[in-house]
């Protein structure tokens, strides 16, 4: 009994060559977990980094894909508003040319009322005249019939005088 008292106290050989690997196991354990942390920071580091860099090119491919989509349709409504400009000129030349034929055609029913105003004011003169000699002819035609009408009425008298004097000779 007594000697297995000093033997418990006083590690042996192969009990500190144990206890010696048992710490240099917990020293690379705790050397392969911080080595773990170490890591596992570094990639979430990493990540975080991957990850606002992958933010930034979503921007900045989103950007890109803005100004493409604003110069196409910008390119569009260019051509629509020039397609609607050629239109609209167009239009209005019609519309010019319709006024146009609209004052000509005003312009010439215009010379047109004034030819029929000459030729009605030409046509009542010359019926005024033909009146005029209608009358003229009417009032020598009514001479020569009251002359006529008087020379039968002397001519009348004439024989009636001259009938009227043989009645009495006979």
């Amino acid at each position: 009994p007594a000697m297995a008292g000093p033997r418990s106290t006083v590690p042996t050989a192969a009990e500190a060559e144990l206890l010696l690997m048992q710490k240099q196991a917990l020293a690379e354990e705790e050397a392969a977990k911080a080595k773990r942390e170490l890591l596992t920071r570094f990639l979430q580091e990493k990540l975080s980094r991957e990850e606002q860099s992958s933010m930034l090119g979503l921007h900045k491919v989103r950007t890109v894909w803005r100004l493409a989509q604003r110069k196409t349709k910008d390119q569009e409504l260019r051509q629509d508003i020039e397609i609607l400009s050629q239109t609209f000129t167009r239009v209005m030349d019609c519309k010019d040319g319709a006024i146009e034929v609209a004052v000509g055609l005003v312009g010439d029913l215009e010379e047109a009322e004034e030819q029929q105003n000459r030729a009605l004011r030409s046509h009542l003169h010359l019926t005024d005249q033909l009146l005029h000699l209608q009358r003229c002819r009417l009032g020598y035609l009514e001479e020569g019939f009251r002359a006529q009408v008087g020379a039968l009425k002397a001519e009348f008298e004439a024989e009636r005088c001259g009938i009227s004097g043989r009645e009495g000779k006979w």
